[in-house]
C-alpha cells in the first residue's frame, strides 16, 4: 500500500447535494482492498488560476489516502470519466 495525496476541482454549479454525493461516490471506491482515507479537506469555492471549461471558479477537495495500485488505478480511471469533475491530480507521497 502507498500513500497518496489527491486534489480535485468540481463544477461551482453542482448544487450541494449533488457535490455531496459526488464526493461520498468517490470517497467510497477506497472502502475496498485495504485502502483507507487518512484525512479529507474540503477548500470551497476558490478562484481558478485560469478558466477551464468556461469556468472561473471551482469547488476543491483534498484528500490523504493509503491505497493499493489497484485502488489508485480505479479511481483514476473513475474520476478522469466525470464530467463534474474540472481537473485532478494524484501524487504519489515518498515514504
Amino acid at each position: 500500500m502507498r500513500n497518496y495525496e489527491i486534489m480535485y476541482i468540481i463544477r461551482p454549479s453542482l448544487s450541494e447535494e449533488d457535490r455531496k454525493a459526488l464526493i461520498e461516490s468517490l470517497n467510497a471506491l477506497f472502502d475496498a482492498d485495504e485502502s483507507e482515507i487518512k484525512k479529507t479537506d474540503e477548500w470551497g469555492v476558490r478562484d481558478l488560476a485560469y478558466e477551464i471549461d468556461k469556468e472561473s471558479k471551482g469547488y476543491y477537495v483534498v484528500m490523504d489516502v493509503a491505497a493499493t495500485e489497484a485502488v489508485r488505478a480505479e479511481f483514476d480511471r473513475v474520476i478522469g470519466l466525470r464530467e463534474d469533475v474540472l481537473r485532478y491530480l494524484i501524487v504519489k507521497e515518498d515514504e
